[in-house]
């Protein structure tokens, strides 16, 4: 197997670079689990920071948004849902279309966080930015939530990703194409 050494906040991490398509292989970052990484990184992000709520989506990004809102020292921070669960009452939904993703998934936000979202300023946190289209079902489901959204963050930024001027990133990943 092939790897990628990734130098992150003065930690070093090996990610395996697996293929996900047939010209396509990326090196496969899981932030979940990195109690280290995710604690050094928050803090970077953290910096200069100001919001009045932190959304990610599910799954990834959950650790780094848990870790930036306790730095803020915010009570919560929101999960976008990528499945509709049972407690979730008046629901509004997104498509989105990821790169690590086979089909086509939707986003969820309900009542609860709606009233959260409404009117203030929010950031926006994800493990990796790569084609963005994850981001930007994140951004219209805020958007249509209500919310303002003041910040993009994450940790990597992936390919194209890295040349964008809306995002806060800690570090380049790069593609590899064969």
């Amino acid at each position: 197997m092939e790897y990628y050494n990734l130098e992150v906040c003065g930690l070093k991490r090996r990610l395996p670079i697996i293929q996900i398509s047939d010209n396509l292989k990326i090196a496969s970052f899981v932030l979940l689990g990195d109690c280290e990484l995710a604690t050094k990184a928050a803090y970077e992000l953290s910096k200069n920071l100001s919001c009045d709520i932190i959304v990610t989506a599910e799954a990834k990004g959950i650790t780094l948004a848990h870790e930036i809102a306790k730095n803020l020292g915010m009570k919560d921070f929101i999960v976008a849902r990528k499945s509709k669960k049972a407690y979730m009452n008046e629901t509004i939904d997104v498509d989105v279309d990821s790169i690590t993703t086979k089909n086509i998934q939707k986003l969820y936000l309900d009542k609860e966080d709606l009233d959260k979202i409404k009117g203030k300023r929010v950031a926006l946190v994800d493990d990796v930015i790569s084609t963005g289209k994850s981001l930007e079902a994140l951004s219209n489901l805020v958007t249509k939530a209500g919310g303002k959204i003041v910040k993009k963050l994450s940790i990597l930024a992936e390919g194209d990703a890295s040349k964008r001027d809306d995002i806060v990133y800690l570090e380049k990943l790069p593609l590899f194409y064969v």
